[in-house]
Protein backbone atom coordinates (compact mmCIF):
# COMPACT_ATOMS: atom_id res chain seq x y z
CA UNK A 1 0.00 0.00 0.00
CA UNK A 2 1.42 3.58 -0.44
CA UNK A 3 1.65 5.90 2.03
CA UNK A 4 1.78 9.63 2.09
CA UNK A 5 4.99 11.01 4.02
CA UNK A 6 4.16 12.41 7.11
CA UNK A 7 5.13 16.33 5.79
CA UNK A 8 2.96 16.51 2.96
CA UNK A 9 1.13 19.54 2.69
CA UNK A 10 -2.17 19.14 3.95
CA UNK A 11 -5.05 21.81 2.18
CA UNK A 12 -8.11 23.35 3.95
CA UNK A 13 -11.14 25.24 2.43
CA UNK A 14 -12.30 27.95 4.73
CA UNK A 15 -16.10 29.02 4.78
CA UNK A 16 -17.62 31.88 2.99
CA UNK A 17 -16.65 35.55 3.94
CA UNK A 18 -17.59 38.95 2.36
CA UNK A 19 -15.19 39.62 -0.32
CA UNK A 20 -13.13 42.41 0.67
CA UNK A 21 -12.36 43.65 -3.47
CA UNK A 22 -15.98 43.21 -4.40
CA UNK A 23 -18.80 44.46 -3.07
CA UNK A 24 -21.95 42.15 -2.67
CA UNK A 25 -19.29 38.75 -3.61
CA UNK A 26 -18.65 35.90 -0.93
CA UNK A 27 -14.80 34.58 -0.63
CA UNK A 28 -13.60 31.33 0.14
CA UNK A 29 -9.85 30.53 0.51
CA UNK A 30 -7.87 26.96 0.15
CA UNK A 31 -5.15 27.34 2.37
CA UNK A 32 -2.16 25.17 4.08
CA UNK A 33 0.78 25.32 6.54
CA UNK A 34 4.48 26.92 5.50
CA UNK A 35 6.31 25.13 8.27
CA UNK A 36 9.47 23.09 8.46
CA UNK A 37 12.65 22.79 6.36
CA UNK A 38 10.46 22.11 3.28
CA UNK A 39 8.47 25.80 3.94
CA UNK A 40 10.91 27.24 1.39
CA UNK A 41 10.86 24.97 -1.77
CA UNK A 42 7.05 24.88 -1.01
CA UNK A 43 6.80 28.18 -1.00
CA UNK A 44 8.28 28.79 -4.40
CA UNK A 45 5.77 26.09 -5.76
CA UNK A 46 2.70 27.49 -4.13
CA UNK A 47 3.31 31.14 -5.15
CA UNK A 48 4.33 29.99 -8.63
CA UNK A 49 0.81 28.52 -8.76
CA UNK A 50 -1.31 31.40 -7.26
CA UNK A 51 -0.89 31.47 -3.97
CA UNK A 52 -0.02 34.02 -1.51
CA UNK A 53 1.78 34.10 1.88
CA UNK A 54 0.36 35.29 5.27
CA UNK A 55 2.79 34.11 8.10
CA UNK A 56 2.98 30.56 7.89
CA UNK A 57 -0.04 30.16 5.99
CA UNK A 58 0.38 29.48 2.26
CA UNK A 59 -3.29 30.75 0.79
CA UNK A 60 -5.26 31.48 -2.55
CA UNK A 61 -9.07 32.28 -3.85
CA UNK A 62 -11.56 29.37 -4.16
CA UNK A 63 -14.57 31.04 -4.78
CA UNK A 64 -17.17 28.67 -5.92
CA UNK A 65 -18.59 31.25 -9.01
CA UNK A 66 -15.74 33.64 -9.37
CA UNK A 67 -12.14 34.25 -10.84
CA UNK A 68 -11.82 38.18 -10.51
CA UNK A 69 -9.16 37.19 -8.05
CA UNK A 70 -5.84 36.74 -10.98
CA UNK A 71 -2.06 36.57 -9.71
CA UNK A 72 0.33 38.76 -11.41
CA UNK A 73 3.95 38.68 -11.77
CA UNK A 74 6.10 41.65 -13.85
CA UNK A 75 8.96 40.40 -16.08
CA UNK A 76 11.92 41.75 -14.76
CA UNK A 77 14.03 41.35 -17.53
CA UNK A 78 11.80 43.12 -20.24
CA UNK A 79 10.22 46.13 -18.02
CA UNK A 80 10.88 49.60 -19.11
CA UNK A 81 9.50 52.28 -17.00
CA UNK A 82 6.80 55.04 -18.26
CA UNK A 83 7.97 58.47 -17.97
CA UNK A 84 5.86 58.66 -14.39
CA UNK A 85 7.42 56.30 -13.47
CA UNK A 86 10.83 57.86 -13.90
CA UNK A 87 9.74 61.07 -12.81
CA UNK A 88 8.55 59.65 -9.41
CA UNK A 89 12.07 57.83 -9.16
CA UNK A 90 13.97 60.88 -9.53
CA UNK A 91 11.46 62.81 -7.57
CA UNK A 92 12.12 60.22 -4.38
CA UNK A 93 15.93 59.92 -5.09
CA UNK A 94 16.28 61.29 -1.58
CA UNK A 95 15.12 57.81 -0.26
CA UNK A 96 17.52 55.52 0.39
CA UNK A 97 16.05 51.24 0.78
CA UNK A 98 17.81 48.95 3.18
CA UNK A 99 17.10 44.70 3.34
CA UNK A 100 17.11 43.95 7.42
CA UNK A 101 16.24 41.07 9.14
CA UNK A 102 11.88 40.04 9.28
CA UNK A 103 12.44 42.06 12.98
CA UNK A 104 9.26 44.06 14.27
CA UNK A 105 10.05 47.47 16.12
CA UNK A 106 7.92 50.66 17.51
CA UNK A 107 9.17 52.44 14.93
CA UNK A 108 7.55 50.25 11.91
CA UNK A 109 4.48 49.46 14.23
CA UNK A 110 3.99 53.43 14.32
CA UNK A 111 3.81 53.64 10.80
CA UNK A 112 1.61 51.04 10.22
CA UNK A 113 -0.86 52.67 12.29
CA UNK A 114 -0.71 55.24 10.49
CA UNK A 115 -1.24 53.64 7.03
CA UNK A 116 -4.04 51.51 8.43
CA UNK A 117 -5.72 54.37 10.21
CA UNK A 118 -5.73 56.18 6.74
CA UNK A 119 -6.04 53.65 3.65
CA UNK A 120 -7.66 50.92 5.83
CA UNK A 121 -9.65 51.20 8.81
CA UNK A 122 -12.57 49.29 7.80
CA UNK A 123 -10.19 46.48 7.50
CA UNK A 124 -9.22 43.42 9.45
CA UNK A 125 -5.95 44.74 10.11
CA UNK A 126 -7.43 47.88 11.56
CA UNK A 127 -7.03 46.42 15.19
CA UNK A 128 -4.13 44.69 14.98
CA UNK A 129 -1.80 45.33 18.31
CA UNK A 130 2.01 45.45 18.25
CA UNK A 131 2.22 41.42 19.02
CA UNK A 132 0.04 40.80 16.00
CA UNK A 133 2.44 43.20 14.07
CA UNK A 134 5.47 41.19 15.45
CA UNK A 135 3.55 37.71 14.57
CA UNK A 136 2.85 39.36 11.02
CA UNK A 137 6.65 40.03 10.69
CA UNK A 138 8.69 37.48 12.25
CA UNK A 139 6.83 34.65 11.57
CA UNK A 140 7.81 33.16 8.84
CA UNK A 141 9.92 29.65 8.15
CA UNK A 142 10.93 30.61 4.29
CA UNK A 143 13.71 33.57 3.21
CA UNK A 144 11.90 36.60 4.27
CA UNK A 145 13.52 40.08 4.77
CA UNK A 146 11.87 43.71 5.67
CA UNK A 147 13.29 46.60 3.38
CA UNK A 148 12.92 49.83 5.41
CA UNK A 149 13.16 53.07 3.38
CA UNK A 150 14.32 56.17 4.79
CA UNK A 151 15.14 59.60 3.86
CA UNK A 152 18.29 60.14 3.46
CA UNK A 153 20.12 61.93 6.29
CA UNK A 154 21.25 65.16 4.95
CA UNK A 155 17.66 65.65 3.51
CA UNK A 156 16.51 69.58 3.86
CA UNK A 157 12.97 68.93 4.27
CA UNK A 158 12.70 68.06 8.05
CA UNK A 159 12.46 64.21 7.14
CA UNK A 160 16.01 63.24 7.07
CA UNK A 161 16.75 59.67 8.23
CA UNK A 162 12.95 59.27 8.45
CA UNK A 163 11.23 56.06 8.36
CA UNK A 164 8.68 56.52 5.21
CA UNK A 165 7.66 53.01 4.39
CA UNK A 166 8.26 49.16 4.58
CA UNK A 167 8.24 46.13 2.82
CA UNK A 168 8.00 42.29 4.00
CA UNK A 169 9.54 40.69 0.77
CA UNK A 170 9.78 36.72 0.05
CA UNK A 171 13.10 35.91 -1.87
CA UNK A 172 12.24 32.92 -4.02
CA UNK A 173 13.96 30.22 -6.63
CA UNK A 174 12.56 32.81 -9.96
CA UNK A 175 11.84 36.02 -7.95
CA UNK A 176 10.85 38.36 -5.35
CA UNK A 177 7.43 37.88 -3.75
CA UNK A 178 6.25 41.58 -1.94
CA UNK A 179 4.14 40.11 0.73
CA UNK A 180 3.08 43.33 2.70
CA UNK A 181 3.60 47.05 2.26
CA UNK A 182 2.89 50.28 3.95
CA UNK A 183 4.58 54.11 4.01
CA UNK A 184 3.51 56.86 5.32
CA UNK A 185 -0.31 58.39 4.50
CA UNK A 186 0.90 61.77 4.54
CA UNK A 187 3.38 61.45 1.40
CA UNK A 188 0.92 60.78 -0.69
CA UNK A 189 2.49 62.80 -3.14
CA UNK A 190 5.51 61.20 -3.40
CA UNK A 191 3.77 57.84 -4.55
CA UNK A 192 6.28 55.35 -2.23
CA UNK A 193 3.91 52.69 -3.32
CA UNK A 194 4.60 52.76 -6.67
CA UNK A 195 8.73 54.06 -6.02
CA UNK A 196 8.52 50.61 -3.94
CA UNK A 197 7.86 48.48 -6.74
CA UNK A 198 10.27 50.12 -8.93
CA UNK A 199 12.80 49.52 -6.26
CA UNK A 200 11.95 46.09 -5.62
CA UNK A 201 12.28 45.34 -9.53
CA UNK A 202 15.77 46.79 -9.21
CA UNK A 203 16.67 44.41 -6.61
CA UNK A 204 15.21 41.53 -8.02
CA UNK A 205 17.31 42.78 -11.61
CA UNK A 206 20.71 42.90 -9.48
CA UNK A 207 20.18 39.30 -8.09
CA UNK A 208 19.38 38.29 -10.92
CA UNK A 209 15.73 36.94 -10.52
CA UNK A 210 13.03 37.07 -13.35
CA UNK A 211 10.12 37.62 -11.65
CA UNK A 212 8.38 40.23 -9.32
CA UNK A 213 5.44 38.74 -7.50
CA UNK A 214 2.65 41.51 -6.72
CA UNK A 215 -0.03 38.93 -5.11
CA UNK A 216 -3.51 39.70 -6.54
CA UNK A 217 -5.14 42.05 -9.18
CA UNK A 218 -9.06 42.06 -9.29
CA UNK A 219 -10.20 43.55 -12.20
CA UNK A 220 -13.34 46.04 -11.23
CA UNK A 221 -11.41 47.23 -7.53
CA UNK A 222 -9.61 50.67 -7.23
CA UNK A 223 -7.65 49.15 -4.74
CA UNK A 224 -6.07 46.45 -7.07
CA UNK A 225 -6.01 48.71 -10.30
CA UNK A 226 -2.44 50.34 -9.78
CA UNK A 227 -0.91 46.63 -10.60
CA UNK A 228 -1.82 46.55 -14.30
CA UNK A 229 0.34 49.71 -14.89
CA UNK A 230 3.48 47.38 -14.77
CA UNK A 231 4.21 45.99 -17.61
CA UNK A 232 4.70 43.22 -19.01
CA UNK A 233 3.51 41.12 -16.57
CA UNK A 234 1.76 37.56 -16.71
CA UNK A 235 -1.36 36.83 -15.48
CA UNK A 236 -2.06 33.36 -13.92
CA UNK A 237 -5.04 32.02 -15.61
CA UNK A 238 -7.15 28.52 -16.15
CA UNK A 239 -3.96 28.04 -19.25
CA UNK A 240 -1.34 29.22 -16.98
CA UNK A 241 0.85 32.48 -17.05
CA UNK A 242 -0.39 34.62 -19.88
CA UNK A 243 0.91 37.34 -20.76
CA UNK A 244 0.03 40.84 -21.04
CA UNK A 245 1.74 43.73 -22.59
Amino acid sequence: MTREPRDAPQFYLTSPAPCPYLPGRAERKVFTHLIGLRAPALNDTLTQSGFRRSQTIAYRPACEHCRACVSVRVKIEEFVPSRTQRRGMRCNADIVGEARPARATPEQYALFRRYVATRHSDGGMADMSMVDYQMMIEDSHVDTRLIEYRVLPDAQDGNADRLIACCLTDRLADGLSMVYSFYEPQLEDRSLGTFMILDHMRRARVAGLKNLYLGYWVEGSRKMAYKARFLPQERLGTDGWVRVD
